[in-house]
């Protein structure tokens, strides 16, 4: 009994195959057209959901690079919407370097804990000059919170950043900017903002980041050294105080004793509020979930009214090829075909040839995803899941636009379908 489903199943795909080709054959233009609707939509569909999720990859990637178990003393919270009360916020205190050493000799959950500040300057080196680059001013402690790689040279000594040390640590973009050629940066002197500065390390190229956060063009100096030509109690120069959780510390407990510092350097009275923000990396993802919502929703609709055009289209040869094959069909029934095989054989082909148009799009992504990269600094990849969807619609459209023509086939009388003309 089993064997005889399989050969049932067997033939039942064979023949709609051939069935459906034949169809595709003899009516080129009609077929395009009706696939096209289907194609269009599966591309519109999954097209949305694979730079979503490509920017969601590249958001998040970010995101985590700042580190899920570290928070930031700030001035301004990492909270946005209609109801932000922006006026509370916008008398409070930038967080300085003072308020560093106090944090790190009365916290006792923190594993490391820094300060930075950063501003656009301009670097030079012989004849190659960066406008606006982003040269950030860090603490020794800042260095074991961040997360990165160097490829070439060092991070700086903490006496050199006690010091304040003319040394700096060159981003990839920006070394490749200054020392072209292949020139060996390590060990040259460049100049930050006019001054002389000697190069002692390379960062690992990241690539582009969607929240600006990129090492590629950062040249990092010590604090000590960038208070030199930086306003460090400007709120311009983004100033904040990173403090990474001991293991087994929680964010919230660590949030809870950063407060009680906070507030007792700042000398805030019992009943005052908070002059300071406490962010966290979880904040930023959650903001972004309810934008990546929208837009999903957004290409869901438009790829939506596109399916259903497709999906009419699908109906509409489905119908036109039960009536051309109403002979073959009463020959079929005549012969002892069961009305779930005529079923089935038209359902089958409904399928395939939605299939079909859904296969194309898909493939018209990935040739997309291939030409976006010599384009757009962001890889985008069309993932399984989504490939997994876009047939899975295919499928569902096939079987729902299909329904009705194979059902009214299943259902015709053999002798009256054998006379029709």
């Amino acid at each position: 009994n089993i064997l005889y489903i399989y050969i049932m199943i067997l033939t039942l795909l064979k023949e709609s195959i051939v069935f459906a080709w034949v169809a595709l054959l003899a009516n080129k233009l009609r077929t395009f057209l009706s696939l096209l609707g289907i194609t269009i939509g599966i591309f519109a569909i999954i097209t949305v959901f694979t730079i979503v999720d490509s920017l969601e990859r590249n958001i998040r990637g970010s995101v985590q690079s700042l580190g899920d178990n570290v928070v930031f003393v700030m001035k301004w919270p990492w909270t946005f919407g209609p109801d932000y009360p922006w006026w509370k916020y916008m008398n409070r205190p930038v967080p300085v370097y003072s308020e560093l050493a106090e944090v790190e000799r009365k916290a006792k959950s923190i594993e490391a804990v820094g300060f930075r500040i950063g501003a656009r300057k301009v670097l030079k080196h012989n004849n190659n000059t960066i406008e606006n680059a982003l040269v950030s001013g860090w603490s020794y402690g800042y260095g074991q919170v961040k997360s990165f790689e160097i490829i070439d040279g060092r991070y700086f000594r903490e006496d050199e950043a006690e010091g304040g040390y003319n040394v700096v640590i060159l981003g990839h973009t920006l070394a490749d900017g200054l020392f072209p050629n292949n020139e060996y940066p390590v060990g040259k002197t460049i100049k930050v903002a006019g001054r002389n500065c000697k190069v002692i390390g390379v960062f690992k190229k990241e690539g582009e980041s969607m929240l600006g956060n990129t090492m590629d063009n950062q040249a990092v100096v010590p604090y000590n050294f960038a208070r030199l030509f930086m306003d460090v109690k400007s709120e311009n120069s983004d100033p904040f105080i990173a403090a990474k959780a001991k293991p087994g510390v929680t964010n919230e407990q660590l949030k809870d004793e950063l407060t009680g510092i906070m507030r007792a350097v700042r000398g805030l009275k019992p009943m005052a509020d908070d002059d300071f923000a406490l962010n966290e990396t979880n904040l930023l993802s959650k903001n972004f979930d309810g934008l990546f919502d929208i837009v999903g929703i957004a290409g869901a609709i438009i790829g939506g009214f596109s399916i259903l055009v497709g999906g009419f289209g699908i109906a509409n040869i489905m119908f036109v090829s039960v009536r051309e094959r109403t002979n073959l069909i009463g020959i079929q029934k005549s012969l002892g075909a069961k009305n779930y095989f005529i079923l089935a054989q038209f359902l089958f082909e409904s399928v395939f040839l939605s299939l079909m148009g859904g296969i194309i799009g898909l493939l018209l992504i990935y040739l997309l995803t291939f030409a976006a990269d010599g384009v757009i600094d962001m890889e985008i990849t069309l993932t399984r899941s989504n490939i997994i969807l876009g047939l899975t619609i295919s499928v569902l459209i096939g079987i729902i636009s299909g329904f009705i023509p194979a059902y009214g086939a299943s259902q015709l009388d053999p002798v009256e379908a054998i006379r029709t003309n």
